[in-house]
């Protein structure tokens, strides 16, 4: 049996995504790990970062992004599909930039692997997500978060990376173009690996979370949109996440290969935890809208965390 890491990015490093720290965390247990890099600014160190590791697994391939080609966050899934297409595993593991897993969890995912080899009903397998936010000491875990997502795939042809690349699905005869297709798409079949994705995506200083919302804003909703929102002071002043002692605390261990990216926390002072917002910023997070925020109650004082509604983007297997 073999394992094939893979993940795209731009810019990673300038806009302070862990991304050596990611393909780090899952080298030991991969035979390969496909690294996808777009054609990121020239102070972005993304490159230097990922060559540092000095591991033989890993192999850089060099792509151009086209946003008019592929709007709305397709560009996300087409780099990711470029990834996959270089993999030769039998299991393909994919990480996005900002998500780590836990040294722990590595026996519990391979061992998985191994057992579900040859049950070719599955075709993926199901991951748990841990949302840190603002610091290292915080998670999102209400109504707005999802908490499972696919990250391990059969290398097959028809399975392609979907939407904007947070997950996957089985598109047969797939044009090559439209990611967010709905008709004729499959959602995977999956067994529960019970391991954890540690996600870092919302843990930025606030002024670089400015700068990171705003390249996912062009990527999914074109220049001309963010032009506006800049013009309406969008992204005026600090990112503000919120009343930070209003969510869970996290009382585990993060990674090990985090250790010295969460030793560069500096931002304590820029955040808040107690009092109402201070920033000129007039972003609000989805999910500190009251609607939300009620909804976030009911499902954890009522329904014992029962969720309503809840999406998901695959079909959980009895294994």
């Amino acid at each position: 049996m073999t394992i094939s890491g893979f993940t795209m990015g731009k810019n990673a490093r300038k806009l302070y995504y862990p991304v050596k720290q990611s393909v780090m965390s899952i080298l030991p247990i991969v035979d390969e790990f496909i690294v996808v890099l777009g054609d990121s600014d020239a102070d972005d160190t993304t490159r230097a970062e990922i060559e540092s590791i000095g591991n033989p697994k890993i192999k850089i391939i060099d792509t151009v992004w086209d946003i008019e080609k592929y709007p709305r966050g397709m560009e996300h899934a087409h780099q990711t599909d470029i990834a996959k297409s270089h993999c030769k595993g039998d299991w393909l593991f994919y990480l996005q930039s900002d998500e780590v897993i836990h040294e722990d969890d590595l026996p519990v995912i391979r061992s998985r692997c191994e057992t579900l080899l040859n049950d070719h009903e599955v075709e993926g397998l199901l991951f748990n997500y841990i949302h840190f936010w603002g610091d290292y000491n915080h998670i999102q875990d209400g109504h707005c978060w999802y908490r499972k997502e696919i990250r391990i795939v059969r290398n097959r042809s028809d399975i392609h990376s979907w939407v904007s690349a947070q997950s996957f699905r089985r598109i047969p005869d797939f044009d090559g173009l439209h990611y967010r297709q709905v008709e004729n798409t499959f959602k995977l079949k999956v067994a529960d690996v019970k391991a954890r994705v540690f996600h870092y995506g919302w843990v930025r200083p606030p002024q670089l979370m400015n700068k990171k919302i705003k390249a996912f804003n062009i990527n999914h909703k074109g220049e001309k949109v963010v032009s506006d929102m800049e013009k309406q002071d969008g992204f005026k002043g600090n990112f503000d996440y919120g009343n930070l002692n209003k969510i869970t605390m996290f009382k585990g261990s993060h990674p090990a290969v985090m250790k010295d990216w969460m030793a560069q926390f500096n931002w304590a002072d820029d955040l808040r935890y107690a009092g109402p917002r201070r920033s000129l910023n007039k972003m609000v997070s989805k999910h500190d809208r009251l609607k939300y925020v009620i909804i976030s109650w009911i499902e954890k004082y009522l329904l014992f965390g029962k969720r309503l509604g809840e999406p998901r983007n695959y079909l959980l297997l009895r294994r």
